[in-house]
């Protein structure tokens, strides 16, 4: 099977729910990863949206690249824009840019769970989009 993995600034959130989604959706196909240009911690908001889908990532620790040391990354998703500009350099894995949303970024100024919630669960389904049409962005390679 390919490895694919999802790349972001802090592994804490769209790389996150990016792969459980994966494991949930294509786990039969691909084995999935998510890391961090730099490791922030598993955001709770993440999680929570995530478990209304009946997806626990709950489990996932935020990690680096520096920790998959071997294993071949075929495809590379970077999930923002930081991820994409500052993505390590992977000599036989595909870069495939597909930027969502900051769901912390944007809600950083805000308290309450009717305001911050709507917004993680949109990218959340953004990313659901991506991860069900995987094959459209790889090329359909899948062995």
């Amino acid at each position: 099977m390919k490895n694919v993995l999802f790349l972001c600034t802090g592994n804490s959130c769209r790389s996150q729910m990016a792969e459980g989604w994966g494991k949930s959706l294509k786990g039969d196909k691909y084995n999935f990863f998510s890391a961090g240009t730099k490791k922030h911690g598993l955001n709770p908001n993440a999680v929570k949206v995530m478990s209304e889908v009946n997806i626990d990532i709950s489990s996932h620790e935020s990690n680096t690249t520096d920790e998959f040391p071997g294993v071949k990354m075929d495809y590379v998703f970077t999930v923002c824009s930081d991820a994409h500009e500052n993505c390590p350099y992977f000599p036989e894995g595909k870069i495939i840019h597909t930027g969502f949303d900051d769901p912390p970024r944007l809600t950083k100024n805000m308290s309450e769970p009717d305001q911050i919630l709507p917004i993680y669960r949109r990218v959340r389904d953004e990313i659901k989009e991506v991860v069900m049409n995987i094959e459209k962005y790889i090329g359909g390679h899948n062995e």
